[in-house]
């Protein structure tokens, strides 16, 4: 993983079960954590403060030390976040000594703002995962070819032409016709007293 792009993960507070992403950024060479459930963001600046006391407990290094745990605990799903009034921790590890980060919540023009850029760069980052410049619109594209939308051919060995199948025949033994059970005549023997 380069840990200079934004990394992002789905986390879960346990109290409400309500989904959050939790990302970071860098922005001027500092690191930020930040939490959002797409209305509300909290965030909160990776100090160097931050960074000692991580680097007496847990032995992290840096921000990109801090950034590679937080992306191997997501994978593990050992991330939580407790979420209050004006703050959130996020929890990464599962044990009662793990490595906890306070994030404070934004006003409300920050957080649209906050927002705003983070779906711009999770849609930069999916064009870009694509193969496809973000600075090229796959819409406006004037290269664009009409067999774009047709169906991708893989190879494989030709494919044999199935024929539809008539009502009646056998699906074990094509071709023939099923042979239906004899119903028998239903002979009456109240007459014959």
């Amino acid at each position: 993983m380069d840990v200079n792009q934004t990394f992002y993960c789905s986390v879960f507070d346990k109290k409400s079960q309500t989904k959050f992403i939790c990302y970071t950024k860098r922005r001027n060479g500092t690191c930020r954590i930040c939490l959002t459930d797409a209305a509300d963001v909290w965030t909160s600046e990776l100090t160097s403060d931050t960074l000692d006391h991580f680097r007496q407990r847990f032995a992290l290094k840096s921000a990109d030390d801090f950034i590679q745990k937080l992306s191997s605990a997501c994978s593990r799903g050992d991330v939580s976040v407790v979420v209050g009034d004006l703050t959130a921790d996020v929890h990464v590890g599962s044990g009662p000594a793990d490595l906890r980060v306070t994030l404070n919540r934004l006003e409300a023009p920050q957080a649209q703002e906050e927002l705003k850029e983070l779906l711009f760069k999770m849609a930069d980052s999916l064009t870009q995962s694509d193969g496809v410049s973000p600075s090229v619109s796959p819409v406006k594209n004037p290269l664009r070819r009409p067999t774009e939308f047709e169906p991708r051919q893989q190879n494989v060995a030709p494919s044999v032409m199935l024929k539809k199948r008539l009502p009646g025949t056998s699906l074990i033994n094509p071709g023939t016709k099923k042979k239906l059970r004899a119903t028998g005549v239903a002979f009456d023997d109240a007459d014959e007293d």
